[in-house]
């Protein structure tokens, strides 16, 4: 998403010189939102970018994997041979996390890449007993689809809630609800002990060993200092397929204490019928093979980015879901897992690469959405350094938001099934609107009306 959107955006703006864009994958450039939508359900064939590359004049190099970057000699290192560059934008994205020991068992599956829809496909189609463990952005999404299609569906949630790395368990908890009303089934504190053929075999959580470090600078996981994957020992913090993967966890809470001895309440040791296993457990930015580069990383991987993308090395910059970058709205860096920094990103990096005049330093609104359950979420903002959260209406009904204050200054909300509060709460973040609590928590009254 991020190479293309960089790929165009050169051309929009006027850039004559040759633009190649490399990638891994054998297929032509395609959209990710709609792999866990309608090319999983078999609605569509694929999600390609309608892009006519040939009359942008854009060289394609498809199925090529990049192994290296040598920055002073200017040169990529790939399969294919070496590959010089002028200017070289790094939009390589990120990678799923997968589940310790099952790298290569049958029948374990991640949704990341078109491949991976296909080989899903079939799975939903036959309506198998399905496992998903990780109830983050991706994990609910999958669940949707396959009870869409009939499958019997259990979801595994290391944590104590779904979206514990995501959103306060005041906001998460009524959406726990959401799985049992569509038929799934929701077992949180539990882990996955082993995969047999046919069978997943659960395990508690291990009692973490103290309170946990509240998250590093990079202001959203899985960056800070790194934690067990969600579904396998702690809580999830990933990107959103359908826009965004995940958001940015505020602070990590602590993990739930199993109590030893039987009862019914207890799912470890449990063995659950599983033609398939799904893992949405989080991601990682796709950066390894920058080792020995000399490109500055954080701790977890992501490329540290200045405030208009530019890396550590000179002419090469970073966008999309492997980069982070400094946020002067939110006083930390943020690493954005979701589409519409992929859209948003290219074009600050094209402005720089065509020599535009500086315009203002790249700080969006971070934004994503989510189908899940029949309904619509969706979020903009960052609310980890918020210091009031105000319900805008009853999440027992079937739309609310959530506003996140701090010194009475919108910073983020949360919108299910309530667009408008989306539209005009995103607006009001930019602008660093100020808001009368009393006149915001009514959902009768319109957010923009709620300026102080």
């Amino acid at each position: 998403m991020a190479g293309v959107q960089t790929a165009v955006a050169l051309r929009e703006r006027g850039f004559t010189g040759p633009v190649t864009l490399i990638g891994a994958e054998p297929h032509q450039p395609y959209d990710r939102p709609p792999l866990s939508k309608a090319v999983l359900l078999g609605k569509a064939e694929g999600s390609a970018f309608d892009v006519d590359f040939e009359a942008l004049g854009i060289e394609l190099r498809l199925g090529c994997e990049v192994t290296g970057v040598r920055p002073e000699a200017h040169e990529l290192d790939t399969e294919a041979g070496p590959v010089p560059y002028d200017v070289l934008v790094i939009a390589t994205g990120a990678e799923p996390v997968t589940l310790p020991g099952t790298e290569g068992v049958p029948g374990v599956h991640l949704l990341r890449t078109l491949d991976d829809a296909a080989r899903l496909r079939p799975v939903l189609e036959q309506r198998h007993d399905i496992v998903v463990v990780g109830a983050g952005w991706i994990g609910a999404e999958f669940a949707t689809a396959a009870r869409e299609v009939g499958c019997a569906v259990t979801v595994v949630e290391a944590a104590d809630r779904p979206l514990a790395g995501a959103l306060p368990a005041e906001v998460t908890a009524p959406m726990a609800a959401w799985y049992a009303e569509q038929g799934a089934e929701l077992i949180t504190g539990a882990r996955v002990a082993s995969v047999e053929p046919g069978a997943v075999i659960l395990a508690a959580v291990a009692p973490a060993p103290g309170p946990q470090p509240r998250a590093a600078a990079a202001g959203r996981g899985p960056h800070g200092a790194e934690q067990p994957p969600s579904g396998a020992g702690g809580p999830a913090r990933e990107p959103a397929p359908g826009g965004g993967p995940g958001v940015w966890p505020p602070e990590p809470e602590p993990q739930p204490q199993p109590q030893p001895g039987p009862g019914p309440e207890r799912s470890w040791g449990r063995r659950i019928a599983a033609d398939a296993v799904v893992v949405g457990i989080g991601a990682r930015p796709a950066t390894s093979w920058l080792a020995g580069s000399g490109i500055a990383r954080d701790p977890d991987g992501a490329i540290t980015a200045d405030d208009r993308l530019r890396t550590s090395a000179p002419d090469v910059y970073a966008v999309g879901d492997c980069a982070s970058f400094p946020s002067a709205r939110y006083g930390t860096r943020l690493l954005v897992h979701h589409w519409d920094n992929a859209l948003q990103g290219p074009r600050t990096v094209a402005a720089a690469i065509v020599g535009d005049a500086p315009g203002e330093a790249y700080d969006p609104v971070p934004y994503f959405w989510s189908e899940q359950f029949g309904r619509f979420v969706q979020y903009a903002g960052h609310h980890a350094a918020a210091d009031t959260l105000l319900w805008r209406g009853d999440p027992a009904d079937a739309a609310w938001t959530v506003l996140w204050l701090r010194d009475g200054v919108l910073v983020a909300l949360l919108a299910v099934d309530r667009p408008r509060d989306l539209v005009q709460g995103r607006k009001l973040v930019q602008a660093g609107a100020r808001l009368d609590p009393e006149r915001a928590a009514d959902p009768s009254v319109p957010l923009k009306a709620a300026v102080a």
